[in-house]
């Protein structure tokens, strides 16, 4: 997916919130296990969005400040989090956000830390971190797996809808590289750690061009070619798939210890 502006979220929160496939309860077990966090652990997510991944990380106790970009997005977050006093979302640019005094035990990042200025994001990170404490950076791939040949036969749908499309190919899992140079040439923290989950989510007609939706290069087309677009593609749903499809998504933990 190419994004090319990452306040483009914000024009579709509650779109967003409600389509966007979710993390396996399963990755938070591992990031608690893997992070060593006491039951009154500090956390501070960068790039908090909806409060996706704040949600499940509230309910385990902790104690989470969410700094999120987009008013829209976070006020989606304020709303769904509201019940817990021990969470605090805050509208900023993590560039420019003003840390308490007291350190985060964790810094975690879901889908979002790539938005943020490398010459900024692991040395202000390390900095708000207590003595050994971790930066979690949490994506999600697109993978082959659930109905592949939905996947090949959309490609068409895009090279004559999208302008300047070309054809895709999802990759195999074992294919995927972790991608942690930058983390690791930072020299500010311990080897990472590398953990991934896969899960299969099947979608409705009406939820795979909702989840479509929320895309950003999506978005940024023209209204014709986006209605056109996903016409096609729910015509391929309705018609050769029985109105719904699977997809293959790989969860990928990038677990790092402060250097002391």
């Amino acid at each position: 997916m190419s994004i090319d502006n990452k306040t483009t979220f914000n024009q579709v929160a509650e779109l967003y919130d409600r389509a966007r496939n979710r993390y396996p309860d399963r990755l938070f077990d591992g990031l608690v296990r893997l992070a060593g966090l006491a039951a009154d652990a500090r956390i501070l997510e960068i790039g908090c969005g909806t409060g996706i991944a704040t949600l499940p990380l509230a309910e385990r106790g902790y104690r989470v400040v969410g700094v999120e970009l987009g008013p829209q997005m976070a006020e989606v977050a304020r709303r769904k989090l509201a019940r817990f006093a021990q969470v605090d979302i805050q509208t900023a640019a993590y560039e420019d956000w003003l840390p308490p005094e007291e350190p985060f035990d964790l810094v975690i990042s879901a889908t979002a830390f790539h938005w943020i200025d490398p010459q900024v994001k692991y040395r202000k990170t390390a900095h708000i971190l207590k003595a050994g404490g971790h930066l979690a950076v949490v994506k999600y791939h697109h993978v082959a797996g659930g109905d592949d040949s939905f996947f090949e036969r959309v490609q068409s749908c895009y090279l004559r809808c999208m302008p300047g499309a070309s054809e895709l190919r999802l990759p195999q899992p074992q294919e995927l590289q972790p991608d942690t140079a930058q983390l690791e040439a930072s020299g500010l923290f311990e080897r990472p750690v590398i953990r991934n989950w896969d899960t299969i989510e099947t979608y409705t007609r009406q939820a795979y061009i909702e989840l479509l939706s929320t895309y950003s290069n999506h978005i940024a087309l023209d209204a014709a070619n986006r209605a056109q677009l996903l016409d096609c593609i729910g015509g391929i749903i309705d018609r050769e798939y029985g109105g719904q499809v699977r997809k293959r998504y790989l969860h990928e933990l990038i677990i790092a210890r402060k250097l002391v």
